[in-house]
């Protein structure tokens, strides 16, 4: 790809605003709950739009994007059945007590519902799951410089193997993102994100548009997509021919209620945005706010994966090169080329000798194909600010879980708050090393998305289990929660060990308990693999909790209240506009998801 020095200038704009975010705070950050929390002093707009976009990193604006061209409208349900309702539901019941409690982090919640091996258990699964998620958006991010033959000409010049092209990328984005979140910290993180979301509506409107015009609207495109591409719930049934491979209980259970309240309720990531909030009504609305957008991206992300894959094979599709050199040689769906091996450059294909698609460039090649000079720095300028976003956003999480729920309370605790602060920032500096190695794992996956569900599938999904029986029941106790998060995790990791999705070699995708010489269970597609996971980690966590629970001692009433629903006092609604009413604001959010649910039926 050839840039010009307009699309430089509007990626070099953007990352000098990046790095003085950081320089520009770092006087402001004084203590470590400047550091870590932003002086709970952040108005609800500013922490709604924070919110929504610590979830637009990789995952969202490149896995999305990849799960469109791979199943269609179908992945809409990681919007409307997948996100909002649990949106809806932490702003109105739980977000009193993470506020009201004054708890630093999701796991120190857990110390003070239920007990300290609870708490430590979660602090580190949870930092784990960061890591991962920080590397994946590191992949991404170098896999599409790679790909888009950004730096070669530079690297060329340089006399430097093209192959170190993704080591450079991961290492050039990684140190950008340490440096602003080691001077600004929390928000540092805030105010780019709030920035970032600008730019991915600014970057992907015109590439929908565009997009749209060239197929002929919404009718045009339901004409050119795979059958079954344009509808979201017909067809839901557990067949090959089903894009998720899922039927729709799978889907409901597995997705819209495990994954999405198991993310969204209960991961510190997104929490943390609320938790900065300036007072308890504006975290309340925190994720209200941030639901509104939410629920129109897909169009903005999905849309042009549909696309991607409906246009005709015979488009001329650059930066597209065979193992031989010869461009435009490998096998192809639409405008998403088959995968090529990061080490020795082949063509990848699966079990049954089929090519594997790389369905994470459908957005990338989206971009190249449709836009201009220009538009076109803006457009790439959209995918870096969602990448780093993303980084920051799991790199800031893991800094303040380290830093209060693992080092302060098992190694030195009792230490002055600077020392805390000082710690965070070397947190920032490990958790950066740590996303660095996990990047590499991620070079597994033909779609982000589907390794990011695996995950969640082992933290988050038994997690809800033990928040919502430690919120809603005040019978749990500690031992109850802390065995059933065991039990759930392993549950996850049995299931996972032996089931496979179809096509799949054993290894990362599952079958490695027994090398893959017996399968409980073959899985149509490996996103249904990961729901059932979830849906095993949930149901088993929260069965031993109950079991547990009712043959081990509560905690007194007393030491309960503030955390525990039936022992809280419920804030009120303030008046004034319904959209300053969280519960108004929620019903009137729930309505227009349901609304584009029976749009695209």
């Amino acid at each position: 790809m050839n840039l010009t020095a307009i699309d430089w200038v509007i990626m070099a704009v953007y990352l000098v605003f990046v790095l003085g975010i950081g320089f520009w705070l770092r006087r402001s950050i004084r203590t470590s709950t400047d550091f870590f929390l932003s002086g709970r002093s952040i108005p609800a707009w500013v922490c709604g739009l924070a919110f929504i976009s610590a979830n637009l990193g990789a995952q969202e604006v490149i896995g999305m994007g990849a799960s469109g061209a791979q199943y269609g409208i179908a992945t809409s349900h990681f919007y409307w059945i997948g996100a909002i309702p649990a949106m809806v539901f932490v702003g109105i019941f739980m977000m009193p007590f993470y506020y009201g409690s004054r708890a630093r982090s999701v796991p120190e919640y857990l110390k003070l519902r239920f007990d300290e091996k609870t708490r430590g258990f979660n602090a580190i699964t949870f930092a784990v799951m960061t890591v991962f998620s920080s590397g994946i958006s590191m992949y991404a991010m170098a896999k599409i410089i790679k790909s888009l033959h950004l730096f070669d000409e530079a690297f060329a010049w340089a006399h430097v193997a093209p192959e170190r092209i993704f080591d450079a990328s991961i290492l050039i984005s990684s140190l950008i993102v340490l440096i602003y979140i080691f001077l600004g910290g929390l928000t540092s993180a805030i105010y780019n994100e709030v920035l970032q979301f600008f730019l991915i509506v600014a970057g992907f409107l015109p590439l929908v548009w565009l997009g749209l015009r060239n197929v002929g609207g919404l009718s045009g495109l339901a004409e050119k997509a795979p059958a079954g591409f344009m509808h979201s719930w017909k067809g839901m049934s557990n067949t090959a021919e089903n894009p998720l491979g899922i039927e729709w209980f799978g889907l409901a259970m597995g997705l819209g209620f495990v994954l999405s309240f198991g993310y969204w309720c209960t991961d510190f990531l997104v929490v943390q945005r609320a938790m900065a909030a300036e007072s308890m009504s504006a975290a309340r609305r925190t994720p209200l706010i941030a639901a509104v957008p939410k629920m129109f991206f897909p169009f903005l992300v999905i849309v042009p994966g549909i696309i991607a894959v409906s246009l005709p094979s015979t488009v001329p599709m650059p930066n597209t090169v065979a193992s031989d050199g010869s461009t435009n040689a490998l096998a192809r769906k639409g405008i998403i080329p088959q995968k090529v091996d990061e080490k020795t450059g082949k063509p990848e294909f699966d079990t049954a000798g089929n090519p594997v698609l790389d369905y994470t460039l459908a957005i990338p090649n989206m971009l190249m194909f449709y836009f201009p000079t220009g538009i076109l720095g803006l457009g790439l300028t959209a995918l870096l600010a969602s990448f780093m976003s993303g980084m920051a956003g799991n790199v800031t999480a893991f800094n303040t879980v380290f830093t209060y729920d693992i080092y302060q309370s098992y190694i030195h605790p009792g230490a002055t708050d600077r020392h805390y602060l000082w710690i965070g920032r070397i947190a920032t500096v490990g958790g950066i090393a740590l996303s660095i190695a996990a990047a590499y794992a991620a070079m597994q996956s033909e779609n982000i998305m589907n390794m990011l569900q695996l995950v969640f599938g082992f933290v988050n999904a038994p997690l809800l289990a033990t928040f919502l029986l430690g919120m809603f029941w005040k019978r749990a106790s500690a031992n109850g929660a802390f065995f059933g998060l065991l039990a759930g995790t392993a549950a996850a990791a049995i299931h996972h060990g032996l089931t496979l999705p179809e096509g799949a070699a054993w290894g990362i995708k599952g079958g490695w308990l027994t090398g893959g010489s017996w399968i409980a269970h073959t899985y149509h597609r490996e996103m249904a693999a990961n729901f059932w996971t979830a849906i095993w980690a949930w149901a088993i966590c929260f069965i031993v909790t109950v079991v547990v629970s009712l043959f081990t001692a509560p905690r007194d009433e007393r030491e309960l209240v503030g955390l525990v629903y039936s022992l809280t006092e419920r804030p009120k609604d303030e008046g004034g506009s319904w959209y300053n009413r969280p519960i108004t604001l929620g019903v009137a959010v729930l309505l227009m998801t349901v609304a584009l649910n029976f749009f695209f039926w």
